[in-house]
């Protein structure tokens, strides 16, 4: 199954929702990153709310998820835009933890339940919007979902997953967001809450072939599907003259110090983790053109 988004609503439009398949995408960042299968699930959760969220964005809206919870694998950082485009990266991708209590793998404690879930959205205001809410559960799925009660007052379910293979490949990736707007009865919401209940694991779900639609519509009987978009990828922002601008930021004097020291420089994207390499005979023009 390749990876896609659609964009649903339910019960006469008092319902919308999202969901999301991501495999691809996020073996393209266990590659990148070399990630262990706890930081690859860690990542993926984040990579596919994150895309979702986007969803939910307009033009050249774009928005930032931050996720420092305290523990070893230090902060995770999604940028996901309204064009279907994500990047991301963990501080530490080698964290690798047992298993947990229930024989999977350890998000929770890698992630930490002692800090904060922050969002910021770039809308095109003079101010981009933040919200951040305490971590409550480190699962992710639960901290996004009391994200959106408390911070954008939307009473929402999110499922979040990531399925590791026996060798250590991503096996399949996805999520959805139930969002319960005004005017739903105590009966309709206790209906979608039954069904909520009732269905497996998103992870469960997607590897036994179920689509995107088939999941939702189980969810949210009669659900309509307003979107399906096939677009949805990775893409990072970073170029070699993006990272000449940032070198050249730091100045004559520290330009100089790292020819001096080193005789070159290399950098890389925390995003992608490409790395670009500039000589002596590089440094030296850019001190020049200072």
């Amino acid at each position: 199954m390749q990876d896609y988004l659609i964009r649903a609503t339910a019960y006469d439009g008092k319902v919308r929702a999202f969901a999301v398949h991501t495999r691809g995408i996020v073996e393209e960042l266990r590659q990148r990153h070399q990630m262990t299968p706890t930081a690859t699930a860690a990542l993926g959760r984040t990579v596919s709310a994150a895309l979702m969220m986007g969803a939910m964005l307009k033009g050249e809206e774009k928005l930032t998820v931050q996720i420092k919870g305290g523990g070893p694998i230090g902060q995770i950082v999604v940028d996901a835009n309204a064009h279907g485009e994500v990047r991301g990266y963990v501080d530490n991708p080698e964290v690798d933890l047992p298993l947990n209590e229930i024989g999977k793998l350890d998000v929770r404690g890698a992630v930490g339940t002692d800090g904060f879930l922050y969002v910021i959205k770039d809308l095109g205001l003079k101010e981009p919007y933040r919200g951040s809410v305490p971590i409550v559960s480190g699962e992710l799925g639960e901290d996004f979902t009391y994200y959106f009660a408390k911070s954008e007052q939307t009473n929402s379910a999110v499922a979040l997953g990531v399925l590791i293979d026996v060798d250590y490949t991503v096996k399949t990736a996805g999520g959805f967001i139930i969002q319960l707007l005004p005017g739903l009865s105590d009966e309709e919401i206790t209906q979608i809450e039954k069904e909520l209940n009732a269905l497996p694991p998103i992870t469960k779900a997607l590897d036994r072939g179920d689509t995107l639609e088939q999941i939702l519509t189980t969810l949210l009987p009669g659900a309509s599907i307003l979107e399906r978009r096939d677009d949805i990828r990775f893409q990072c922002k970073c170029s070699r003259e993006r990272v000449e601008q940032t070198l050249i930021s730091l100045g004559r004097s520290e330009l100089q110090t790292i020819l001096d020291e080193d005789g070159q420089a290399e950098v890389s994207c925390h995003f992608c983790n490409e790395k670009y390499a500039f000589t002596g005979e590089d440094l030296k023009g850019l001190i020049a053109a200072l």
